[in-house]
């Protein structure tokens, strides 16, 4: 019987493919949705390298809708096949697999004043691209943090960056102020370097997003 695969062979095989794990979850001890044993591991995109890199990729190249789901598509697939787990992914619905309860559920993101994921290493710029569900029960390391990062955030910038103040503390998302914004003059900063509340909160730096990534999941947040 082939042993099962480490958590370090798979976050190093996932970092030469410019993905990061971001999350894992066994979820027979939790409260994660449809999934009742094994481990789960969480897959973003992490670093301005990274989408320097994406941007040469095939899928980028050959003028086909969708480049980014197509890439991770093919990348995490290949990881499954690597190691004999089952990937899923966040776009492809409906119906959707529930990536905010399993985030939720790896006690690596959290849901911020404003209903917003956040997350304790790329804050509001969370983005997972798949994930890869092993049968067995590997050893995962514990969250680096024991609660939410935003309790101990005293200025909470998210809360008051966005110049049409579509987050709120306690929610709901104002969508329609956010896009209203987005056709004028002054929301092409937005547009073209992401959205200003999610830059704002101080974990977003540990993303080291290049502001092309922002702009390309703006294009399809705000489509023009």
């Amino acid at each position: 019987m082939t042993a099962a695969p480490s958590y370090q062979a798979i976050s190093d095989a996932a970092h030469a493919r410019d993905l990061d794990i971001l999350g894992a979850v066994h979820p027979g001890n939790t409260a994660a949705q449809e999934l009742t044993s094994g481990t789960l591991i969480l897959l973003g995109l992490v670093g301005r390298d990274s989408w320097t890199r994406l941007k040469e990729m095939p899928e980028f190249l050959d003028g086909a809708p969708d480049p980014l789901d197509r890439w991770s598509r093919r990348v995490v697939d290949h990881l499954g096949q690597q190691f004999a787990a089952d990937p899923y992914y966040p776009f492809g619905g409906p119906p959707y697999r529930p990536f905010v309860n399993w985030a939720l559920a790896s006690g690596r993101a959290f849901t911020s004043p404003s209903h917003m994921l956040v997350h304790d290493g790329v804050g509001m710029l969370i983005s997972y691209r798949g994930a890869l569900h092993l049968k067995e029960e590997i050893e995962i390391p514990a969250p680096p943090v024991e609660g939410s990062p935003c309790e101990t955030c005293v200025e909470r910038p998210c809360m008051t960056t966005c110049p049409v103040h579509a987050l709120v503390d306690g929610g709901p998302y104002d969508l329609s102020a956010c896009h209203n914004h987005l056709e004028t003059q002054s929301g092409t900063l937005c547009l073209s370097n992401g959205c200003l509340a999610r830059l704002a909160c101080p974990l977003s730096r540990g993303a080291g997003r290049d502001p092309a990534q922002s702009a390309h999941h703006m294009s399809y947040f705000h489509k023009t």
